[in-house]
């Protein structure tokens, strides 16, 4: 008697331990307050100053810091033509903001250029090589970032809905080979860098579930959506079912990985503009700063309130008119920027704390 009452008690020990232990790791991890700041480098290159809120010319990365930013979101190509978003610019991003004590997260596009679910191309250096050869090129690559500049997460590919890597990684059509490259960036990941949390990214609400249904074999830790009222709905309450959906389905934490909003319709250079027209808001939310602010704080809360929910990333904040008020080739998201015409930060900075 004494003996089983001995056994339960070590048992009953080791489980409260265990149970402390899960606690305790939850409650060191961090919410995620990131912005995608990919197009700083090219900005800055231009010689444009950023302001923050008191008017006084700061490094972008510094205000959005002092504002409860911890997390800095970078995408990455290839080979790009101009090499901005290239491999050495965003090594360099990458240590400035690790330097500033914020985490880095790499959107990593495999591709030379955008990359999304209206195209996925391969990087041209793949071009002509059988599966086995680009398997290995792509291993090669994962390799080299996770060595080179070991983000605090990895995603892997961005808005893959139909796979990456075109044609090979066609979901639809060559399945078997778009879960072959995720599971080897994922085995990758885990062996040369555990402590890298891994993301799959979805764009939008609308089939992720089938989306996330076909790789539930692939090791990884985030679930991350773009969400966007002009292309993704206005329902804020779809979005968070579809958080802590998937979240409870697939057993991982959740997060919005791409979101903005609009603290104008107008505009500050000649580029045309993605939001420009009154029917494209959320109708809660007006095209002002407080509109913007707001919107920010509902996707902060709506993550908030999903139970695997664990962060958001505002994307585009950095996109300002950098190149004159009659540039065609400026932005068209600088009515969307985390910085106004002014280049002075927004009141919609202050949801990041």
């Amino acid at each position: 008697m004494r003996s089983r009452l001995k056994f339960v008690l070590i048992v009953f020990f080791f489980v409260m331990v265990s149970c402390s232990k899960e606690e305790e790791t939850a409650k060191k991890t961090p919410f995620i307050k990131a912005a995608d700041m990919s197009y700083l480098p090219l900005i800055e290159s231009e010689g444009t100053i950023f302001y923050n809120n008191q008017r006084v010319a700061e490094d972008a990365l510094r205000t959005l810091k002092a504002s409860g930013c911890n997390t800095i979101r970078i995408r990455l190509w290839h080979s790009p033509s101009d090499q901005h978003s290239g491999f050495n610019e965003v090594k360099l991003l990458a240590q400035r903001v690790k330097s500033l004590g914020m985490n880095v997260w790499l959107t990593v596009h495999y591709s030379d250029t955008w990359a999304d679910p209206g195209q996925q191309l391969k990087p041209s250096a793949w071009n002509n090589l059988s599966f086995p050869q680009l398997k290995i090129q792509f291993e090669q690559y994962t390799t080299q970032i996770v060595t080179q500049i070991r983000p605090d997460i990895f995603q892997i590919g961005n808005e893959i809905n139909n796979g990456f890597v075109f044609p090979e990684g066609n979901l639809t059509n060559n399945e078997s080979q778009f879960l072959a490259l995720l599971t080897s960036a994922s085995n990758i990941i885990r062996t040369q860098s555990p402590s890298t949390k891994i993301m799959l990214h979805y764009a939008g609400i609308q089939g992720s579930s089938w989306f996330f249904s076909k790789t539930t074999a692939i090791d990884y830790d985030y679930i991350g959506l773009s969400y966007y009222p002009v292309w993704h709905g206005t329902d804020l309450s779809v979005l968070q079912q579809t958080l802590t959906s998937l979240g409870q389905t697939y057993a991982k934490k959740t997060l919005i990985a791409e979101t903005s909003y609009p603290f104008t319709l107008g505009w500050d250079d000649w580029t045309n503009n993605v939001i420009g027209l009154m029917n494209q808001l959320h109708p809660n939310y007006p095209a002002t700063f407080d509109g913007q602010k707001n919107f920010l704080q509902q996707i902060k809360t709506t993550v908030q309130q999903a139970p695997n929910g664990i962060g958001f990333c505002y994307w585009g904040g950095e996109w300002i008119a950098f190149r004159g008020s009659q540039a065609s080739n400026g932005s068209s998201w600088e009515n969307q920027a985390l910085w106004d015409f002014d280049h002075k930060s927004v009141p919609a900075m202050t949801v990041f704390r």
